[in-house]
């Protein structure tokens, strides 16, 4: 009789089609609903009011004078005064702070973009668990059943005196311990679906459907190896941080140049009541005619010190990114080879597995049939029953490593799904 096995090639491209479409519907919805996603695209678009409020001139100002005691003129006593004054910065000071805060709502973007990319890379090394937990409880019932074959088989070649009753207790012990497992295993999906679903902003309950095929895609050497530079936001990010840097440093420089202002003084004047009718003071021209005076005025930036610190602080930090970013290039490359290397790994292994599969079938079903006829070596047939299974779990493994290892290359490469 040919024991129970799993194919797990079996109508690959056809259940592989279905995994993608319930794996970026999970994508897709965590996109939509985690929380953290959406607090950084309320920061982008917080950002981008700012742009407008930076190439705004500076409120007028009004202001409003009473003359306690009156200050006598020519033309009359000057009871009020009111002033409207408006300041200009330097040419070029507005378009300048207005790159800044661009660059800045830019650099905010970019960060979205990644808390992006790294959402949905939590949420595929959340998911793949599920997977890898759920194939380890098919294969391993899978193998009780086998289990409760070989033990009436046993219990059939000790009827016939070909066996002893040691080899059913032997059964008996690896059931129970492989029903222990399968407890356990199932008691290990919890903590994983709690994290899945809290990825997705959902109840902890939640259903979650995991496809029973994950199979192994062909790669490309160097797969999107260019894209670590052309398409990473934190790159881009940092690129913008010595954009912005740059452009601070022009803001700092036209701030150290003068500030020009216009503005008008209106002053009310009383009629002059000082003299008796008739005499010819009463006749003065313009006689309790209000004022009107234009104003223009500059600021002096004579204290040079702190223009030239933020200035020089300017430069420093527009430094300093450039020494991150170079740092960020390194640690990126890193983090690939290091990915790529585990992706390989389990490439290779993943080719291994299948073959000693294959190997320890073929003598599994040698040694069953030797057993069915003899009742001998049933010990041995347990062992590469047991090997079987460790190569089955070991291939689901690997699949789950090559996974999480490619999910971490496209998160690195910034790969848009």
């Amino acid at each position: 009789m040919k024991p129970i096995y799993i194919y797990i090639s079996l109508f690959i491209s056809i259940i592989f089609q279905g995994y993608s479409q319930t794996l970026q519907d999970y994508l897709n919805e965590a996109s939509e609903n985690n929380p953290l996603l959406k607090s950084k695209y309320a920061e982008f678009e917080a950002s981008l009011k700012r742009v407008s409020q930076v190439n705004a001139l500076p409120d007028p100002t009004l202001s409003f004078g009473l003359f306690i005691s009156p200050i006598e003129t020519r033309v009359g006593p000057q009871r009020a005064k009111v002033s409207l004054g408006q300041m200009f910065p330097w040419f070029g000071t507005l378009k300048a702070k207005e790159k800044v805060a661009t660059l800045q709502t830019e650099i905010v973007y970019q960060e979205f973009l990644n808390s992006k990319n790294e959402l949905h890379f939590k949420v595929k090394k959340a998911y793949y668990p599920l997977y890898e937990i759920n194939q380890h409880i098919r294969l391993n019932e899978a193998y009780l059943e086998i289990l409760e074959t070989y033990k009436q088989l046993a219990i059939t070649s000790i009827s016939n005196g070909r066996a002893s009753m040691t080899d059913v207790i032997r059964v008996d012990i690896l059931i129970e311990d492989l029903k222990t497992d399968i407890l356990l295993l199932k008691d290990q999906k919890a903590p994983y679906s709690i994290q899945f679903n809290r990825l997705l902003n959902k109840p902890d309950s939640s259903k979650i459907i995991i496809n029973d095929v994950l199979p192994i895609t062909p790669v490309d050497d160097h797969y999107r190896l260019d894209s670590v530079t052309a398409s990473n936001p934190m790159l881009r990010a940092m690129e913008s941080k010595i954009r912005a840097s740059e452009a601070s440093i022009e803001v700092a420089k036209k701030k150290g140049l003068p500030q020009f202002g216009v503005g008008l003084d209106y002053a009310f004047i009383s009629k002059r009541t000082d003299l008796p009718s008739g005499q010819a003071g009463m006749n003065v021209p313009d006689n309790g005619k209000n004022a009107f005076m234009p104003m223009v005025s500059m600021t002096l930036p004579v204290f040079r010190g702190k223009y030239k610190a933020a200035v020089e602080e300017a430069q420093l930090t527009q430094t300093a990114m450039e020494f991150k970013k170079e740092n960020l290039e390194n640690t990126l490359f890193t983090s690939y080879e290091a990915a790529w290397f585990e992706l390989n790994k389990a490439r290779q292994l993943n080719v291994l597995y299948k073959d000693q599969m294959v190997r320890t079938e073929q003598m599994v079903e040698l040694l069953y049939v030797g057993y069915s006829n003899s009742g001998k070596d049933f010990e041995e047939v347990l062992r590469m029953q047991q090997e079987l299974l460790k190569y089955q779990i070991a291939l689901a493994s690997s699949e789950v490593q090559f996974h999480v290892a490619l999910a971490q290359l496209d998160y690195i490469t910034a790969k848009s799904e």
